[in-house]
């Protein structure tokens, strides 16, 4: 387990990643993956159970993550990467041709610590669902995490996945939504209105948790209850706010960085608000 101070080093190290990684592509999506680095640097390093060097798609005697909102994939392989998946200098290869590394994650290359292919929006909660349940039915008493934009949320997909959940009483998940309030279109509000979402959760039979993505110690608390709630016979949600492109000021609080890719001096511009803290891939 890492400090709070080393953790928070470790999102920011991240953010780098995602920067020159998407750059490096002249493409990707940068805004959700900077919103998202300090959940990532706090699940993988502190949080979940699993051993990198022996990966296996069944994922039996370790906790798994499944990453519905695909597009984020940057933010994705810099942790798989920093955790010890593969090699760090991998993540140069980001989107190029015959890469590992494709824009939303797949699962033909055998890319360690990639269960699912991702990025057609609104399926992960289903896929993590049915691997909670799994874990029960085998007797193996570790954790299912799964991680959706608040976009996808307007994929019907997702309300069945709760109510199979809760009727199921799958009490080893704990699902999170990246609640930035945007998409690629615009802001949710404006595209399609989410409504309350705490009420929506609780009234489909889950535990709801609110924590504050962008703020380290809010996601550990917010999981630390989580973590106390399993086995209480009902799935738990965190909604987690979160500012897109967080890090960056010229990128912080629009759709607009979504799914575009820093030019040169865009990206000088960029990390130099983020300093290099564990070394640069």
């Amino acid at each position: 387990m890492l400090s709070l101070t080393q953790l928070q080093q470790l999102a920011t190290q991240i953010r780098r990643d995602v920067l020159r990684m998407t750059h490096g592509a002249a493409s990707g999506h940068p805004g959700g993956s900077l919103g998202c680095a300090d959940f990532f640097a706090a699940l993988y390093f502190n949080i979940m159970r699993y051993t990198p060097n022996a990966f296996t798609m069944d994922g039996i005697g370790e906790d798994v993550f499944f990453l519905s909102n695909g597009h984020i994939s940057p933010v994705l392989y810099s942790t798989l990467a920093r955790a010890g998946y593969f090699p760090l200098s991998e993540l140069a290869t980001f989107r190029k041709i015959n890469s590992r590394l494709q824009g939303h994650p797949a699962t033909k290359e055998g890319l360690p610590g990639v269960r699912i292919a991702s990025g057609s929006l609104g399926q992960g909660l289903s896929v993590a669902a049915g691997a909670a349940l799994a874990k029960k039915l085998n007797g193996d008493d570790h954790l299912v995490y799964v991680l959706m934009g608040d976009g996808e949320l307007q994929e019907g997909q997702n309300w069945e996945a709760a109510m199979f959940a809760a009727h199921h009483r799958i009490d080893n998940i704990i699902a999170t939504v990246d609640w930035n309030g945007q998409q690629i279109d615009g802001a949710t509000d404006e595209v399609m209105s989410l409504g309350n979402l705490v009420a929506k959760w609780q009234a489909f039979g889950w535990h709801v948790i609110q924590m504050k993505g962008n703020d380290m110690k809010s996601i550990l608390s917010a999981m630390s209850r989580a973590h106390k709630l399993c086995g209480n016979t009902m799935p738990i949600l965190l909604l987690m706010t979160t500012e897109m492109g967080k890090g960056v000021d010229f990128m912080e609080g629009t759709h607009k960085w979504h799914g575009v890719a820093p030019n040169d001096e865009q990206l000088e511009r960029a990390l130099a608000q983020l300093p290099e803290t564990l070394g640069d891939y």
